[in-house]
């Protein structure tokens, strides 16, 4: 990935899926040098720990990546810089400062992320016009494989409430692991078709997006990816395993015509070339995997802790189905559903972190950014923000009866027309 095609993805947010783990291929994508960060040194923030690797250090030491910026952003403000490298970093904490940094009129991107780099992807963006077509063809595919497979949806999730209603009262339930592996069957059949009705298929997938997604996680991060050559080997050959599989399936669906309408169609009937049709749905296939699992797993663990919420949403579903068929029409009419989810990602920080290279110079508040400074935006510090989220540790979905408050998450990127598509 050149840099001039990640100034071409970053007409919008970069999310990125994972609270760690891009730094390594990411400032060595955007080749940004001392020289041009220097002009921005007087945005508080922390000095580099070493000179070859920055901060690094202390955002290994930190946990995760959002682990430090929640400590850089209590010691120094909504408007931090730390250093990776010689490479200097702004990070904005409050959503005051993202106003003043987010361009509505910008395309969002959610498939052009940081993971491109990551999996060591070369197609760039194109112009502001073929961004639009390409979010357009994304939304439909979703839309599109949404309405197709509704009735795998709710099949898949009555297996599993039979499995847990077969448990006695008493049982643990492994929320995590039954979670994932509801995701995974879902997404996977909804993204590629009908190869995943086999249970070994999935099983397969799942073991060899566990491999790539825990590199994307952690062996980045730590550069402990390229001192092990077996990780690494497991890697590249897990990654490559998930290509062949998605290659088969885009051959396959070319100039035919199924039944089940899947993401890959759109993206096979759209005006794209087979690498970008490849390199987006491995990409919204990783993501919306994890998304989906963390979602659903949050959602119920929050609702177990809170009997009130519990009772709340039980009566809207009670009052919209009754004892009549569960439909997609019907569903947009859980409007409390809708916020307990909304909280759900507030609350759990979903995606804690997002980015965008600095196309042209601005300024936030008195500081001046450079041009092509690559900007964080601190999603899990700005979702936790007491002067935006009263109580902000509390599971609370009532507080997004407030429109203001729901259309300042909507501008995050969570949900209304900026919503990635992957949370859907």
């Amino acid at each position: 990935m050149s840099t001039s095609s990640v100034k071409d993805e970053t007409n919008g947010n970069i999310t990125i899926f994972t609270s760690m783990g891009f730094w390594t291929a990411m400032t060595t994508d955007f080749g940004l040098g001392w020289e041009a960060s220097r002009q921005a040194a007087g945005i508080p923030g922390i000095t580099p720990t070493e000179e070859k690797d920055g901060n690094l250090p202390d955002i290994v030491n930190s946990g995760s990546l959002h682990e430090f910026l929640v400590n850089l952003h209590e010691r120094y403000g909504p408007v931090v810089s730390f250093w990776f490298g010689g490479r200097l970093v702004v990070s904005l904490g409050t959503v005051d400062v993202l106003k003043q940094h987010i361009n509505p009129s910008k395309t969002l991107d959610p498939f052009e992320t940081i993971l491109k780099s990551l999996l060591r992807y070369q197609s760039g963006g194109g112009s502001v016009s073929e961004n639009h077509m390409r979010k357009n063809l994304y939304e439909n595919g979703v839309t599109n494989s949404l309405k197709s497979n509704f009735a795998l949806l709710l099949k898949l999730s009555e297996e599993l409430l039979d499995k847990w209603l077969s448990y006695p009262e008493s049982q643990h339930v492994p929320l995590s692991q039954h979670m994932l592996g509801f995701a995974m069957k879902s997404v996977t059949q909804m993204v590629m078709g009908s190869t995943f009705e086999d249970d070994q298929e999935v099983v397969r997938f799942q073991k060899n997006h566990g491999t790539v997604w825990s590199e994307i996680g952690k062996g980045f991060l730590d550069g402990s990816l390229d001192k092990n050559t077996t990780r690494k080997k497991q890697y590249e050959d897990a990654l490559m395993q998930l290509e062949s599989i998605l290659k088969n399936i885009i051959k396959e669906r070319k100039g035919r015509n199924f039944s089940q309408h899947v993401f890959i169609d759109s993206l096979v009937q759209g005006n794209l070339n087979d690498q970008q049709i490849l390199e987006d749905s491995m990409i919204f296939s990783l993501a919306s995997c994890i998304i989906t699992a963390k979602l659903c797993t949050w959602a119920i663990c929050f609702l177990t802790t809170s009997e009130e919420v519990q009772k709340k949403l039980y009566e809207e579903i009670e009052q919209v189905f009754g004892n009549g068929p569960i439909t997609p029409e019907k569903i947009e009419q859980l409007r409390y559903c809708r916020h307990v989810l909304c909280e759900t990602v507030r609350t759990a920080k979903l995606t804690p972190v997002s980015a965008r290279l600095q196309d042209i110079e601005g300024k936030i508040d008195q500081f001046i950014i450079p041009r092509e400074t690559l900007v964080l935006y601190a999603l899990g510090v700005v979702l936790q923000d007491p002067n935006t989220w009263p109580s902000p540790h509390r599971f609370d979905p009532d507080r997004f009866d407030d429109e203001l408050v729901m259309k300042t998450f909507s501008s995050l990127g969570f949900s209304g027309t900026q919503e990635c598509p992957e949370l859907r």
